[in-house]
């Protein structure tokens, strides 16, 4: 299995092949609320797509074997409206963090390890575009299994297993489970 994980800019047709809703009037995050949760669906494409014009973009894409196989969402915390205003997710000199609040791994390609994939893609993308940290605000499932809805934010056990450390438990909660502010430094 050939793994490449990439920026999306330029990219929007991948992001939006499996992000973006398919029928007229359906829900939908499309990756924005986070950025701005009061926009309607129209609005959450048209921002998704003038953010993958541009660097530093609003995340990666995972291909395996050139097909779009999943996606994480990362780019400076101070662009993330829902960050920035959260009164769940901490502030540890976070005026330089960037933030790594999503993934999605499209179905058929699932348990393959993917999200280990996207979060270095992500790290990486993340130091080339100039960040010195990168956080995350994953669950702690504390030994049990978490539905695919709670997960999306990661997992404590993923998160530390790309040199992220606990910084301090939040007050958030995702399918009953703790979660954790995590960092890491970049070199």
């Amino acid at each position: 299995m050939g793994v490449e994980v990439v920026g999306a800019v330029g990219r929007w047709e991948d992001f939006a092949s499996f992000m973006v809703p398919r029928k007229p009037g359906a829900g939908g995050c499309v990756c924005v609320v986070y950025r701005n949760s009061s926009l309607d669906m129209g609005g959450r494409i048209t921002l998704m797509r003038g953010l993958c014009e541009r660097e530093p973009g609003p995340g990666v894409l995972a291909y395996v074997d050139g097909e779009v196989a999943g996606w994480c969402s990362i780019a400076p915390k101070a662009s993330y409206r829902a960050l920035v205003n959260s009164r769940t997710i901490p502030h540890v000199d976070d005026a330089e963090a960037w933030s790594a609040v999503c993934f999605v791994v499209r179905p058929g390609f699932r348990r393959r390890g993917l999200m280990h994939d996207l979060l270095n893609g992500a790290v990486e993308h993340a130091r080339a575009m100039g960040a010195t940290v990168v956080e995350g605000y994953p669950v702690d499932p504390d030994g049990s299994r978490i539905d695919q809805t709670s997960g999306y934010v990661g997992t404590v056990a993923l998160f530390e297993a790309h040199g992220f450390e606990r910084v301090q438990r939040t007050t958030g909660r995702r399918g009953g489970k703790q979660r954790w502010l995590v960092r890491r430094e970049l070199a």
